[in-house]
């Protein structure tokens, strides 16, 4: 014990001592690379916003079978997540994604030849898989190479390109067949596929497996030639071996009182994302705007055009304001468009206000959306890359991903039901979600900025 105290206290002390360091161009060049994948997550996610009604014609399916489709991929999602975290620890983050570019390559295959509803489940499964690795491994990886001081707008880039992918399926699912879209989601990972061979490990994994020698050329070429990484690299030693002295695997061990915070934080933030009604808005969007008697097609091609400069203006904020300004202000964002589509579908059958209808679906969609890729799209991510210690990191990673797949799935599979069942109960229950979640962030989320990796952990007591 009192070995580990006086390690903490030299992580302390090394900490202080480091430098800010310069963005290099390969650490740009590797974080593009790293998220260019997550551009084909968000194709994925909005795939079927736009492709319901032409995928259902061509195939013959129902409605049951069309939601059955949609949420596949949140439950292959919810396999690789099982997967994601111990196949990161034990092959690497780049290996990792060579193998969930591999699932997902053969997933938009399988889907842009589907001539049956057995192929097309089996691609969306397969696609599910892939990005089910890349949520987890996308935000950890870049948090695991960038410097403090811009760590939160290199992990918010994954949510960026996610939104990139998203627009694309918004617009272009007006225009090209559903076959052609499934095509388009394989670019982005064979760009990934190519560019990892010239972006390098992240250090805190190298110095895990032993590789010190490596982890300090890895550092130098990150952080640039005449940059000292002595601090960093001995701050990241220290911080393996305090993990190997505290580390037991065993899912038990998970759940000690210690690590009850960080688990809190990051299962909790996780379901309040899936349930906030995001899930479903991105999967059935253009049904709600015929739901609420607004042109479906006016409607995606404004949704695909705005989400993408609203998740910059994340990406600018995360390191200025901080996670929590940012996350309790989207979740407000969220609570207000989501009692404004309530409104919209209530007053729906009253014949003297229902012209309100088509606009307020209009504005609460738009609005919606729009908060959502301002902070509650990433941010939950973001805290959880930086929230659990390397000694349960894997077992951490992989239980708050599951968490957050599960849900999705549920969510995916329920909203057209519960439309059906009542569109503005929908979205009331979405309003008390969002508005648990400024109470739980304003509570229990501590505000990580501009701290190191390392210097987090004393936030919760050194665990």
């Amino acid at each position: 014990m009192e070995g580990e105290n006086s390690m903490e206290k030299g992580l302390l002390l090394v900490n202080r001592e480091e430098v800010t360091a310069r963005t290099t161009l390969l650490l740009v060049f590797s974080t593009f690379i790293i998220v260019s994948a997550s551009f084909s997550f968000g194709i994925s996610g909005g795939y079927t916003a736009d492709t319901m009604s032409s995928i259902m014609t061509d195939l013959d399916l129902s409605l049951a079978q069309f939601s059955l489709f949609g949420s596949l991929m949140t439950f292959g999602g919810m396999i690789g997540a099982i997967f994601s975290a111990k196949t990161a620890s034990a092959l690497g983050n780049k290996m990792t994604l060579w193998l969930a570019d591999l699932f997902c390559i053969s997933g938009w295959l399988s889907i842009a030849l589907a001539k049956s509803i057995v192929w097309l489940d089996l691609g969306r499964f397969f696609v599910g898989i892939g990005v089910g690795l890349i949520s987890y491994v996308v935000p950890v990886y870049i948090a695991e190479i960038t410097p403090k001081h811009i760590r939160g707008a290199f992990t918010f880039s994954n949510q960026l390109l996610q939104n990139c992918g998203i627009a694309i399926a918004y617009y272009f699912g007006n225009y090209l067949s559903w076959r052609s879209l499934a095509v388009i989601g394989i670019i982005p990972c064979g760009i990934q596929v190519i560019g990892l061979f010239f972006v390098p490990e992240s250090p805190r994994w190298l110095a895990k497996k032993g590789r010190y020698e490596e982890v300090e050329v890895v550092l130098q070429k990150l952080r640039g030639k005449g940059h000292d990484i002595v601090s960093e690299a001995r701050a990241i030693k220290i911080s393996v071996e305090v993990s190997k002295q505290n580390s037991n695997t065993s899912i038990r061990s998970l759940f000690q009182k210690k690590y009850a915070h960080q688990l809190t934080i990051g299962i909790g933030l996780m379901l309040l994302q899936q349930l906030c009604g995001m899930s479903g808005i991105g999967s059935y969007g253009s049904a709600l705007f015929k739901l609420g008697g607004f042109p479906a097609r006016i409607g995606m091609t404004v949704l695909s055009l705005i989400v993408v400069p609203k998740s910059l203006m994340g990406l600018v904020l995360v390191d200025r304001w901080g996670r929590r300004p940012l996350l309790m202000t989207s979740a407000f964002g969220l609570c207000l468009s989501s009692i404004t589509l309530a409104v919209a579908f209530g007053v729906k059958d009253i014949p003297e206000i229902q012209n309100i209808t088509p606009v307020f679906t209009f504005i609460g969609i738009l609005s919606f959306t729009m908060m959502f890729a301002f902070g509650m799209g990433a941010l939950p991510w973001i805290i959880m890359s930086e929230i659990f210690p390397m000694d349960i990191k894997v077992l951490a990673g992989s239980l708050v991903t599951i968490a957050n797949w599960f849900t999705g799935w549920i969510a995916n599979y329920c909203f057209n039901f519960m439309l059906v069942w009542s569109p503005s109960g929908t979205f009331i229950i979405s309003a008390i979600v969002c508005g648990g979640t400024i109470v739980f962030t304003w509570f229990l989320v501590p505000e990580t900025q501009g701290l190191t990796l390392e210097e987090i952990q004393l936030l919760f007591g050194g665990a």
